[in-house]
Order: C-alpha cells, then sequence, then structure tokens
C-alpha cells in the first residue's frame, strides 16, 4: 500500500477542535458571519480527514493548516510479555486436548470394543498442535509477543477511556450542559472540548509497528 498524502489521512478530535478554535476568532474577528461559523463548525466536527479541515480554513488569511500530531504512544508492558502471548497460543489447543481426551477416555471406560482403545484424538490434536509449535516459533521471531502485549494494553485503554467518557457524559447531562439524549455531533463537540480542557485525555492509539 503507498504512501497517502497528508490531506488524504483521518484527522482526529484535537484536529477538529483546532479548526473550530480558529474558526471562533475568525466569527470574532469579523471574517465570518454566525451563519458561515455555524456552517463551517458543523463541518469542523464533521470532518472525516485533513483535506476536509483545509477547505474551511482556506480564505482566513490567519489561520494555520492542522499539522497531523503523532498518536499518544501505548505503554507496552515488557514483563510476562512472552508468558502472556504463548499462554494466548497455547492455550485454546490445551483446552481442545483435554476436551477430546475426556471423550475418547468416557467412550474408552464403557465400551467393549478393544478398538475403543485406540487415542482417536490424535488425528485432530497431532497436525493443530504442529501449526501451533510453527506459529510459535514464527511469532518468537516476529516479535509477536510484544504487538500482542500492546494491543491488550491498547484495550484496556480504550476501556478506560470509554469510561470516562460516559462519567463526563453523565456529569454534564446532570448539569444541563448536554441534552438527555445528545446527537453524536453534539457528543463529538462535547469531547472534543473536554480533551482541550485536559478534562479528558486524547484516545489512545497503538503505536505503527
Amino acid at each position: 500500500m503507498g504512501d497517502i498524502s497528508r490531506e488524504q489521512m483521518r484527522a482526529a478530535d484535537a484536529d477538529r477542535q483546532l479548526v473550530a478554535d480558529q474558526l471562533k476568532s475568525a466569527l470574532e474577528e469579523g471574517r465570518l458571519d454566525l451563519s458561515e461559523y455555524d456552517e463551517r463548525l458543523q463541518g469542523a466536527y464533521a470532518a472525516r480527514t485533513y483535506g476536509d479541515l483545509d477547505r474551511l480554513l482556506t480564505d482566513l488569511p490567519n489561520a494555520a493548516p492542522v499539522v497531523p500530531a503523532p498518536p499518544q504512544a501505548v505503554a507496552v508492558p515488557a514483563a510476562n510479555a512472552t508468558r502472556h502471548w504463548l499462554a494466548h497460543v497455547w492455550v485454546p489447543y490445551l483446552r481442545a486436548a483435554a476436551f477430546f481426551t475426556v471423550i475418547w477416555a468416557t467412550g474408552s471406560f464403557f465400551s467393549s470394543d478393544s478398538d475403543a482403545s485406540f487415542y482417536w484424538p490424535v488425528w485432530i490434536l497431532g497436525p493443530w498442535g504442529v501449526l501451533t509449535v510453527l506459529r510459535t516459533l514464527a511469532g518468537l521471531t516476529q516479535g509477536e509477543p510484544r504487538k500482542h502485549a500492546a494491543t491488550e494494553e491498547h484495550r484496556r485503554m480504550l476501556r478506560e477511556h470509554r469510561q470516562e467518557r460516559k462519567q463526563l457524559y453523565r456529569k454534564a447531562i446532570a448539569a444541563g450542559e448536554l441534552p438527555a439524549n445528545p446527537t453524536k455531533d453534539q457528543r463529538k463537540a462535547f469531547i472534543a472540548e473536554a480533551t482541550r480542557r485536559g478534562d479528558l485525555a486524547p484516545k489512545p492509539r497503538l503505536p505503527e509497528n
């Protein structure tokens, strides 16, 4: 996949808020009337890319283009990363081995057929085990434990960030800052403002490998 231009890159909530701040300054300076400001502000919060944001500032002489900010790094716990990844790879196999072994043992115990004593799960567990060993060796070589740890930590941080957002929503609704059922744009604008004020940390992102 080729490199994409800055204009095609996805904008973040913090970028949308920077443009909203510049539009507010333009309104206060008299460069935009209230109708133009409202229209562009809605466009800022609905923007998907930096190109969408740039188009809102093109005719404003004092506006500066938004520079993509580096993603917030996710701390990767180094300790036990390999052990946790190995458990992630091998636990499904071991559970399946225990399940099939119990079925085989139960059938062998109640069967009088001598052929029933043959450990038939080997036909399933053998190939699966070979593939799991190969995946383990390849993963250890390619740094999969670190990537897995980063993904798990990122998911944990996203869950915490989601809970913080919900708490802010509840407080804002109780204080009358948001309606009981805010629209998507209202929620985005509220979160962008909360992030700008420092009441909410930016949404965590996975660092590029």
